[in-house]
């Protein structure tokens, strides 16, 4: 890639967290490209790579998760749609030739590509033996723009009107309550 060119990517290591929101400049520093004007630093190329995930609070508002994989860099909210489980520590597999990471909680598989939930559908249930097929349940996990400028990686919110099943999870009340849940001393045996 040259020093000029400007790589936008749709949406392992333990995670690496961070609670900043830092805006990006609507100018890249190194050249005169310019950004969306939303779009937010999420950190050096090479840090997400090393770290294949990084988990950050953008515009103040929407927790994200960035992803690198196979390649590709990805973002999304970081709660998953169905129960707000931690996305940043599920895995990724593959489901029907669709890259999915999979909630640690409740095992639902969520696309990387388009953020659909899936699920294991029978044809006939009278059938022996049972045929599976995955099916899609549709959007359920709001997926963010990902650019990449001279090795530096900013998201782009998804700020489309059309509420998505995983934007529950991205109230400063859930947050406050994650965060509380999280910090209680764990009783001693």
């Amino acid at each position: 890639m040259s020093s000029k060119e400007v790589t936008s990517l749709t949406s392992s290591s333990p995670p690496l967290s961070s609670s900043s929101s830092l805006s990006s400049p609507s100018l890249s520093s190194s050249s005169s490209i310019l950004l969306p004007p939303a779009s937010h630093f999420i950190g050096k190329k090479e840090d997400i790579v090393k770290a294949g995930r990084v988990s950050k609070l953008v515009n103040g508002c929407r927790d994200v998760l960035v992803l690198f994989h196979q390649g590709q860099l990805h973002a999304m909210d970081t709660r998953c749609y169905h129960s707000g489980g931690a996305l940043q520590y599920g895995d990724i597999e593959e489901f029907n030739g669709q890259l999915c990471i999979v909630c640690p909680w409740h095992k639902y598989k969520i696309t990387l590509a388009e953020g659909e939930g899936l699920y294991q559908a029978v044809e006939d249930p009278t059938a022996k033996p049972l045929r599976t097929h995955w099916r899609s349940k549709g959007v359920k996990q709001r997926i963010h723009k990902v650019t990449e400028v001279n090795g530096e990686v900013y998201v782009t919110l998804n700020d489309s009107i059309e509420a998505i099943e995983s934007d529950v999870y991205q109230t400063e009340t859930y947050r406050s309550v994650s965060l509380k849940a999280q910090s209680k001393p764990k009783p001693r045996k």
